[in-house]
């Protein structure tokens, strides 16, 4: 019997020794899942710092962008009440250019927004405007008859007309005067 309680020693302390070093298999994995589960919870803790200071940052670009696009709506505003009173200026300029020299027709200066357009086609209606006065300057020179008798006309051969053309001749003549 003693042989048979060695053995059954034996295997007691085989059984010990197996369940021994399954307990620090299992204290080790145990102590290894509590590190990770320690990192995790500080990679944990941080991602939620991260997300929280990126909340921050979001919610401070928000109210900047809704400061911009108000910023932008008052810019627009006032650009649109500049080009009104820009307009309303070029009309008032082209008014006092045309007013200042009557001898050029308002239809030859378009209206436009532009100072340097209204003032290209002033003066392009000034040029046409000196021109035709020319014109018509020597055409009332040529049409001018001199003082006294009228000019003498070069009197045609009437010896070969028959009389009914003589007198038909002269009618007209009458008539043309």
């Amino acid at each position: 019997m003693t042989k048979r309680t060695s053995d059954d020693n034996d295997e007691a302390d085989d059984g010990l020794a197996e369940a021994q070093a399954r307990i620090e298999a299992l204290e080790a994995a145990a102590a290894d899942a509590e590190a990770r589960a320690a990192t995790t919870l500080e990679e944990l803790t941080g991602a939620r710092e991260a997300r929280s200071s990126l909340e921050a940052q979001l919610a401070e670009t928000a109210a900047a962008r809704q400061a911009a696009e108000g910023e932008l709506q008052r810019a627009v505003s006032e650009a649109g009440a500049m080009r009104t009173r820009i307009a309303e200026a070029a009309v008032k300029y082209r008014e006092a250019k045309l007013a200042s020299a009557p001898e050029i027709p308002q239809e030859l200066v378009p209206a436009a927004e532009d100072l340097a357009e209204i003032d290209e086609a002033f003066e392009a209606a000034r040029r046409a405007a000196a021109q035709l006065r020319e014109r018509i300057e020597d055409e009332r020179q040529s049409a001018r008859v001199p003082a006294g008798s009228p000019a003498r006309r070069g009197q045609a051969d009437l010896s070969a007309l028959s009389a009914s053309e003589k007198i038909r001749l002269g009618l007209q003549q009458l008539s043309d005067r």
